[in-house]
């Protein structure tokens, strides 16, 4: 039996190698790579009529989310901010996940770089000594529903969110994760 490769000019193709990435936490210099992956990623591929200026956090990722039990990661690949994370301490040894996005060519199994990113903050999770994970999403990011559903996430009704999280005007979907269970 001769398989469809075979037919097709009798050589074998070589698959690309996957992109490596770097999971690392934000320093100063990622600051503009950040905003415009993040915007760009909300404007162009959802049409999420969202701006910087509504998103005032990403001007002040240290003083804002890398305090306390909280930190922000981003994903590197030869020095290019491929795709990002942050976790925001909500007090009670809790944490609302934020900001995670991922370059469109750095999406899936061949880097799995949010898988990465996730890990991270979950491995600084534990580390921290943090009980649980919660997040909102807008309707819109489908691929993101089946990711933190994959990962562990369950869906909560915005009722049960802890009374300390920042609910974002978009957010009409909450997952938690328990890290003691």
């Amino acid at each position: 039996m001769v398989t469809r490769l075979e037919k097709k000019n009798s050589r074998t193709v070589q698959p690309t190698a996957s992109p490596k990435v770097e999971i690392t936490p934000f320093s100063p210099e990622h600051g503009k790579m950040v905003v415009n992956l993040i915007v760009g990623i909300q404007q162009n591929e959802f049409n999420i009529p969202i701006t910087i200026d509504d998103q005032p956090d990403l001007l002040t990722i240290p003083a804002f989310y890398q305090k306390s039990n909280g930190n922000f990661w981003v994903a590197l690949d030869k020095g290019k901010v491929v795709g990002t994370i942050s976790l925001l301490d909500i007090g009670n040894g809790q944490v609302a996940l934020r900001k995670m996005f991922v370059a469109k060519a750095y999406r899936g199994g061949k880097t799995a770089t949010a898988q990465q990113l996730l890990n991270q903050a979950l491995t600084w999770s534990r580390e921290q000594g943090i009980d649980g994970i919660f997040l909102g999403t807008t309707a819109k990011f489908k691929a993101a529903h089946n990711f933190y559903e994959k990962s562990g996430f369950l869906l909560i009704s915005k009722s049960h969110l802890p009374q300390s999280f920042p609910v974002m005007t978009v957010d009409t979907r909450f997952y938690s994760y328990s890290i003691r269970a």
